[in-house]
């Protein structure tokens, strides 16, 4: 039988007390803050307690929240034999982020979590195979915290690129141009004089065989 939101905060919060905040039901998706050191228990009871059976994460991912000092990473969890679903956070440190892993829980957080690692940086600690899964295994930083600045390149492969509305720009400056050379470039076309009248004078065409 699927649950609402509310149905599995309180069966999670009356086994784990304060370490899961309120239930907070934005526009979109309810969640809950699961504090970091009881994630992995929160994450095997939700899996196997047979009335929520979180068999499926259904996405980890994280959320960069530099004014907050907080990196985020968030868990959208669902069930298929209930049909509901629920999202969970866990606030980690910027400076020096560290969430234990959910791997062993469900496999499909492995490249999941290695995935976050890399562009966020985040420290799974009980992955059992922790690195770079999108960049190169010496690539300087994590690319997708709001403070990464691109260093220009790697292995002298450039990856500085335009703006494509400059392109497009761009693109239409050549058509225009284009077009204007062709015009300067085809002669006017000239027009025939009109043919004049017949003088009243001249002798009338013959309309008739004559007799």
């Amino acid at each position: 039988m699927a649950l609402t939101a509310e149905q599995i905060h309180a069966a999670v919060a009356v086994r784990f007390g304060d370490a899961v905040s309120a239930l907070a039901p934005p526009a979109k998706d309810p969640f809950f803050t699961v504090k970091a050191e009881a994630i992995v228990e929160v994450c095997r009871f939700v899996k196997s307690e047979p009335s929520l059976a979180f068999d499926f994460l259904e996405d980890l991912t994280a959320v960069d929240a530099p004014k907050e000092n907080q990196i985020r990473v968030v868990y959208h969890l669902w069930s298929y034999q209930h049909r509901h679903g629920i999202v969970l956070k866990v606030e980690a440190e910027r400076a020096r982020p560290i969430v234990p892993s959910v791997e062993a829980i469900w496999k499909t957080a492995d490249w999941m979590e290695r995935e976050v690692y890399d562009l966020f940086g985040v420290a799974f600690t009980g992955h059992p195979d922790l690195r770079r899964i999108m960049m190169p295994d010496d690539w300087i930083g994590h690319p997708l915290r709001k403070d990464y600045q691109e260093a220009g390149g790697y292995e002298k492969i450039s990856n500085v690129r335009d703006s494509s509305l400059l392109e497009y720009r761009r693109m239409d400056e050549a058509v225009r141009q284009a077009a204007e050379t062709k015009a300067a470039a085809t002669p006017a076309p000239t027009t025939a004089a009109p043919a004049a009248p017949p003088s009243p004078t001249s002798p009338l065409p013959s309309t008739g065989t004559a007799h």
